[in-house]
């Protein structure tokens, strides 16, 4: 296999499959600690601008993307008849699930999926009974921060991207939602008028290859010091959360999802442990020698700081 979707590479490795890579794309070159042994494969180029003659310098059965990137132009047209294009996201909370057990299928590694989705349900299921408890009015709002705009004021996520789902899921309500599709610009009036109960942030400079939070605690700098923030709810109550983009997604989601759910319910969800699902996670799975505790930048300000 070559794989270009970083999600995708997570849940090969979930299912012990990772001796079948032979390629993956410049991305996970650098996921030295999170991927000892698939970021030293071939480096095939950028996930949405693959090297077309390095992937086939790897002679590889199957090359593994994105549901949407890249597109069939760039990819598929110029690959061989004999070689299947493998289509999954691996990053989206809503059919996580159901995507982990096509690839189990695909790899013939039906017991270890099974495993796995023992371990997802009973976290995911135990989160999804207490929200679906909770009224509609009862929910907590949220805005979803991408840092700043291109053209102006704030990035937001609305329907469409992963972030969305996982609000979803942990029972958010996306102030953006109908406002905005996908990932665009929203101006910060917007955001103080719409008052939102948390404001949640993602942020790329966290994840597993770092221990330093400054990045991130610049981005939750940023927002709470925002002209006219300091009388949004989020801010007064303090809460405002910046979440790393290599934890909010991929098969070990359901993490990402607890730690979502404590940030918009402490009280309904004050006897889950993020942290201790996700190091159950790499420990049961993944098999790396890693502390979530001691290593890794996933959340700021971190659970109880």
């Amino acid at each position: 296999m070559v794989i270009l979707n970083t999600d995708f590479a997570e849940a090969v490795a979930v299912l012990d499959e990772r001796d079948k890579v032979v390629g993956v794309s410049s991305t996970m070159t650098g996921y030295n600690r999170f991927f000892p042994e698939l970021s030293t494969k071939t480096d095939v180029g950028g996930w949405s601008t693959p090297d077309i003659e390095a992937i086939l310098a790897t002679n590889p059965d199957t090359v593994c993307v994105y549901a949407s990137w890249p597109n069939t132009e760039k990819l598929d047209d110029n690959m061989p008849d004999d070689i299947n294009i493998v289509r999954l996201d691996c990053y989206k909370a809503e059919t996580q699930r159901e995507e982990m057990i096509k690839l189990g299928y695909l790899l013939n590694k039906r017991d270890r999926v099974g495993d796995y989705i023992d371990w997802h349900d009973e976290y995911v299921d135990v989160i999804n009974d207490k929200v679906s408890k909770i009224l509609d009015d009862n929910k907590t709002r949220v805005f979803i921060d991408g840092g700043g705009g291109n053209t102006v004021g704030r990035r937001a996520y609305s329907t469409g991207t992963g972030m969305h789902d996982l609000c979803v899921c942990a029972g958010g309500v996306n102030i953006a939602e109908g406002y905005i599709e996908k990932y665009a610009d929203v101006e910060t009036e917007w955001v103080l008028e719409q008052n939102p109960d948390v404001i949640v942030g993602l942020s790329f400079k966290g994840g597993y290859e770092t221990d330093d939070n400054n990045l991130m605690k610049e981005h939750y700098d940023e927002i709470i010091a925002l002209p006219g923030f300091w009388n949004v709810a989020a801010v007064q109550s303090g809460d405002v959360h910046i979440m790393s983009n290599g934890f909010a997604f991929a098969p070990h989601y359901p993490a990402a999802l607890a730690t979502m759910a404590k940030w918009l319910y402490p009280e309904t969800f004050a006897d889950l442990n993020p942290e201790e699902i996700h190091q159950e996670y790499i420990d049961t799975f993944f098999g790396i020698d890693f502390d979530v505790s001691e290593q890794g930048v996933f959340e700021y300000p971190q659970q109880g700081s």
